[in-house]
């Protein structure tokens, strides 16, 4: 009997990769949308819509009740829905703390709970790393989010960890990359017009992980992965920016670009202004004072040999072959 899973945030970028895998691998899938959600890399016939209203508490549990009775429950449940950047701070901690507690609290009543609920966080709920050493950032590290948006998902991590039996994985992020993302792309927009923007003089360290590989680790937790436990998802390697420019350089074939090397105190006064523009077009900037934090943060690496441990996480993808494939896409798509 195939597996039941559902997807939610399914419309976004990383969230059609995922139910991409989920069919692959012969799973049934369920993809949590809104009436307004694009469905633009959700064409396969055998996906299965399902609206959820985080907002209103009954109307969820009905909708979860409706679900039990007619399909049952899911096997796996992928939290996938979060909030990255917005005009006003609050929406961090509404969506990505407010909805998550929604819907476990809603699964608990209904009965619904999942053998396995993989919420998909981020790097940023630890806040800076080492900046002398550049050591990797271990899982026994004390978490301490300097962004509102790491402080709402470390929120939505506790939560879930203070759930009594609740049956819970998390994902550490690093930076996601891949075909249909739009902010690594402007990167590589920028460096085929000839210039290549960086953050600050001290040595930084990124890191990085190809979406694919992602959806992959995803499905091999649910399946084998152990429970209630955090997990670093990354290429086990840190690349510096000249090395990322370099690499897309030649995969675009660029041979000239200018590399400007933004002093902090300018990028400050950016973001800060990008934000407040934001703000005044009702559209969430890309640059906000959120974002700073994290663009002079110096060091991403982090340790994930407990992944590849518990449930043989090994991303098949190094950056070059993922930018690579990335170009492809956004080329065929006429993005490049």
């Amino acid at each position: 009997m195939n597996k039941n899973i559902l997807i939610t945030g399914a419309g976004g970028f990383i969230g059609g990769f995922l139910v991409e895998e989920a069919l692959k691998r012969g799973y049934t899938v369920w993809a949590a949308v809104r009436s307004t959600t694009s469905r633009e890399f959700l064409q396969d016939k055998r996906i299965r819509f399902i609206e959820l209203d985080y907002e209103d508490q009954d109307k969820l549990e009905e909708t979860l009740r409706d679900q039990m009775g007619e399909w049952g429950r899911w096997d796996y449940i992928v939290h996938n829905l979060g909030v990255t950047k917005s005009t006003n701070y609050l929406d961090f901690e509404r969506v990505n703390y407010g909805y998550l507690c929604a819907l476990v609290d809603a699964l608990k009543t209904t009965n619904m709970t999942p053998d396995v609920f993989l919420m998909m966080s981020s790097l940023s709920v630890m806040g800076p790393g080492d900046e002398k050493t550049y050591k990797p950032i271990l899982s026994t590290d004390i978490p301490m989010p300097n962004t509102f948006y790491g402080v709402s998902k470390l929120k939505a991590e506790t939560y879930l960890q203070s759930v009594d039996g609740f049956p819970y994985t998390i994902f550490r992020c690093t930076g996601v990359y891949g075909p249909h993302e739009k902010d690594y792309y402007l990167m590589i927009k920028s460096i085929k017009r000839g210039f290549d923007f960086s953050v600050g003089f001290d040595k930084q360290m990124l890191t990085f992980i190809y979406v694919k590989d992602l959806a992959t680790g995803v499905m091999d937790a649910l399946e084998r992965g152990p429970l209630h436990k955090a997990y670093f998802i990354s290429e086990d390697k840190g690349y510096t920016q000249q090395e990322f420019r370099q690499i897309v350089c030649e995969e675009l074939g660029k041979k000239f670009v200018i590399p400007v090397v933004c002093p902090l105190w300018l990028v400050k006064i950016v973001c800060n202004v990008a934000e407040w523009w934001g703000k005044v077009r009702l559209k969430a900037s890309t640059l906000n004072r959120d974002k700073f934090k994290i663009l002079k943060q110096r060091n991403w690496l982090c340790d994930t040999s407990e992944a590849k441990r518990d449930f043989d996480f090994n991303p098949k993808y190094s950056l070059r072959e993922g930018i690579r494939e990335a170009i492809a896409w956004y080329r065929e798509a006429g993005w490049l």
